[in-house]
């Protein structure tokens, strides 16, 4: 297997797919071949582990596991596979509020925290932004900050909000590394690091909603969205390709729902 594995990692490489891409896929691969030990490199194989699969793992990572293994089937092992996607579900995310926000911002316990938190909700940015992010990426002239190489490999500029303009800069004057957000040792701050801030702030922050990182940027979208700014901006400030991405805050948002006036609440009752 060493040498088809080498084989899927060139395939991917030579894509320019992201590393952790590469790495996602290889782990898929490496998991289902496991799997498939005595069966045979098969569609069979591919059916008995997404069945499997969808016994207990989301139907979102089976579909990205399947994307995986059909990579390696078309690309490495050169054999077409005919096997469907699996149906997602349509679940939504249970939104912050503002007032949530507030608390878990507040909660936060130094100004670093407080700014990775702030930045992830008032930017829309993903934890591996957040990672990334360096000194020189942020133009307090222009107000804006560069997000390098974000998913997909595409930049984009997001606004840095005016009221942390301030406390930035003051941040600035204490952090002494190139990179925004680095870690007690001077690398970079990794992603479980990033969710055990969120986590430990909205538990003292006393939210009873499962609170991660990437709801802060569903939270961003969705307020957005309700405060009437354009869908195709907040399109372009997430960063995604499709449109079709970001109508799903169209769904989470609940403002439209809760401006419609009953039929009930019409009727007249007598004495």
């Amino acid at each position: 297997m060493n040498g088809l594995r080498l084989k899927l990692k060139r395939e991917l490489e030579i894509r320019n797919f992201s590393n952790q891409t590469v790495k996602a896929y290889l782990y898929s691969v490496d998991k289902f071949v496991e799997f498939s030990k005595g069966k045979g490199l098969n569609e069979d194989s591919i059916k008995d582990y997404i069945q499997k699969g969808l016994e207990n793992k989301n139907p979102t990572s089976v579909r990205r596991d399947l994307f995986a293994i059909k990579f390696f089937f078309e690309k490495v092992l050169k054999q077409k596979v005919n096997i469907p996607n699996p149906k997602k579900n349509k679940t939504l995310p249970e939104i912050l509020t503002i007032e949530e926000i507030k608390k878990l911002i507040e909660s936060a316990n130094n100004i670093k925290h407080r700014l990775i938190i702030k930045l992830l909700y008032g930017c829309g940015l993903r934890v591996s932004e957040i990672v990334n992010l360096k000194v020189n990426d942020l133009n307090f002239v222009e107000e804006l900050i560069k997000i390098n190489l974000a998913k997909g490999k595409k930049d984009r500029f997001v606004k840095i909000p005016s009221s942390i303009k301030d406390e930035l800069e003051s941040y600035l004057k204490l952090n002494k590394h190139n990179t925004l957000f680095p870690s007690n040792r001077g690398g970079k701050l990794t992603k479980d690091t990033i969710q055990k801030i969120v986590q430990n702030s909205a538990k003292r922050a006393g939210i009873k909603k499962r609170v991660y990182p990437h709801l802060l940027r569903h939270s961003f979208a969705t307020h957005l969205l309700e405060q009437g700014t354009d869908l195709r901006m907040i399109q372009k400030l997430l960063g995604h390709s499709d449109i079709k991405t970001t109508q799903i805050y169209t769904q989470i948002s609940q403002a439209s729902i809760k401006n419609i006036k009953s039929p009930l609440d019409n009727l007249q009752y007598g004495k």
